[in-house]
């Protein structure tokens, strides 16, 4: 029996069997046949045909990428238009018919990138990618994922329908400490921030309005700078990401306004930090607050030497500014904080600017009105650990879920997802070599999409690790440091440690 390149797609009810848990048997014959009615039908439309329907999901073959791509989004439209929450996976490979089904690896990989995808979501695989009408289809990152049955991480993609964007982690956080410049193709410039990201709307990749606005902009790390795109054809893409080193938000301009106005809807801002409301008329039992920097051991999985981060007035550390007052150095054995301006006192001392200092437990370093106490860790996979005042809360009530990762489910405390590799001294050898080249970052090698999940239960708080490859440690000032495996019980003073992200576990307001 022959193989034939096919694109296969995978449909599933989202929460079905939760959905089973709630309703009587006429009301499951509800659900179901309205699944049924939606899918074959507007499958065929696409060009595509149904292979078979496992009660809550359906498996449908393509000829063409394109059509299997562009029929999961308009599932996902419809499909919300009658109040049901669907997930669909697509790849693209050799498939092998036999008596009416369909065998081969592009069915194993769409079922399993079906299983990794999130409801009222369209992810596939880089087969796709590569097999589809790229310009025709708006696409983004989905991330590097672990899939069962297959060997290491596999690249995923999303796309992106006209109502929804997804913003990278770069520009939420340039919009919750008010650092977003948005520049609109024709207005005037408005007021240039503090060490800001740039977001560029309504311009046409390559045309002389973009390169005018620009030259208009002051000097800035390529990183900083954002275009807002939708349709887009390869080679622009390339240009802009590759050559440029610049970065996408891929979205329609007004579901890209939506998601910023979301975003700030949500923050309110005091003097010392930024606070996450839930929800109106919920009491916090407990807050989630970003209290500092991890160090990561080095060497580092055979990929990095040493690193540096970079301190800035304000207190956030970064890959690398022109702007920074100080920058920590972490080799193999030490840790040395280097003072590149005027304004750093260590343990009440000055240190002139040039200097440096070799970072020991208990030591205390301050640069304008922050302070910062570096704890020593011995044992796990960190050197130790630099604890600062919250710069991001996350209030969750009681008999509340909330999720820690650098894209978290609803509610969420989204952790840095710092750019660029300025800030790496790399490994010899083949494996950091292909790192490099992939876009290895620190903070995304050890964070995940959803790292961990806070359960606040009646008199007791759990964290669960959701990861299985990027670990979550738990870690009090006074105690070790200790794996989340599974769930395990936290209180109050404890701190959670994702990749290089601490999160402490805090009394309301304290």
């Amino acid at each position: 029996m022959s193989t034939t390149t096919r694109t296969v797609v995978f449909t599933d009810l989202a929460d079905y069997t939760a959905s089973v848990s709630r309703a009587n048997r006429e009301a499951l014959r509800d659900l179901l046949h309205t699944h049924e009615t939606l899918v074959v039908p507007l499958i065929r439309r696409h060009q595509g045909r149904v292979v078979k329907n496992l009660g809550d999901s359906f498996m449908a073959l393509f000829d063409a990428a394109t059509d299997a791509v562009r029929a999961g989004l308009d599932l996902l439209e419809r499909a919300q238009g009658v109040g049901l929450s669907l997930k669909i996976g697509v790849a693209t490979g050799d498939v092998e018919e036999i008596e009416g089904d369909a065998f081969g690896d592009a069915v194993n990989l769409a079922s399993r990138v079906n299983a990794s995808t999130p409801a009222d979501e369209v992810w596939f695989s880089e087969s796709t990618l590569l097999c589809m009408n790229q310009a025709e289809i708006p696409w983004d990152h989905a991330g590097l994922h672990t899939l069962k049955g297959m060997s290491g991480e596999v690249p995923l993609f999303r796309a992106v329908p006209p109502h929804r964007a997804w913003l990278p982690g770069p520009v939420i956080a340039a919009a919750r400490h008010e650092r977003l410049l948005v520049v609109e193709k024709g207005a005037a410039l408005p007021g240039v921030p503090v060490d800001p990201v740039v977001l560029l709307k309504g311009f046409t990749p390559g045309s002389d309005a973009l390169a005018e606005a620009l030259a208009g902009l002051p000097v800035l790390d390529p990183t900083s700078i954002w275009l807002v795109a939708y349709h887009l054809a390869p080679l622009d893409r390339y240009a802009w990401q590759h050559e440029a080193g610049h970065g996408l938000v891929i979205g329609t301009p007004r579901a890209v306004d939506e998601a910023i106005g979301d975003l700030r809807r949500v923050v309110v801002r005091d003097p010392g930090s930024d606070t996450i409301i839930l929800e109106t008329g919920l009491e916090a039992a407990l807050d989630l607050a970003i209290v500092g920097l991890a160090l990561p051991r080095v060497p580092l999985s055979d990929v990095v030497a040493g690193y540096t981060y970079d301190l800035l007035q304000d207190g956030r550390w970064v890959n690398d500014s022109e702007r920074s007052v100080a920058r920590l150095e972490v080799t193999p054995g030490s840790i040395v904080l280097f003072a590149l301006s005027p304004g750093v006192v260590a343990d009440d001392h000055p240190v002139t600017a040039g200097e440096h200092v070799l970072l020991q437990d208990g030591l205390v370093f301050q640069v304008g009105e922050t302070r910062h106490e570096f704890h020593a860790v011995q044992n796990g996979p960190y050197e130790g650990f630099i604890l600062t005042r919250a710069s991001l809360r996350l209030p969750v009530a009681q008999d509340q879920r909330a999720e820690l990762g650098r894209e978290p489910g609803h509610p969420g405390l989204a952790l840095p997802d710092r750019r660029g590799q300025e800030n790496i001294r790399w490994c010899g050898g083949p494996r950091a070599a292909r790192a490099r080249e992939g876009g290895f970052t620190i903070d995304r090698a050890l964070v995940g999409r959803r790292q961990a999940a806070v359960h606040v239960l009646q008199g007791t708080c759990e964290v669960e690790a959701l990861h299985e490859r990027c670990p979550t440690w738990i870690w009090h000032p006074d105690g070790p440091l200790d794996r989340v495996q599974g769930r395990v019980q936290a209180a109050f003073g404890d701190h959670i440690v994702a990749g290089t992200t601490i999160v402490a576990l805090r009394a309301p307001g304290s």
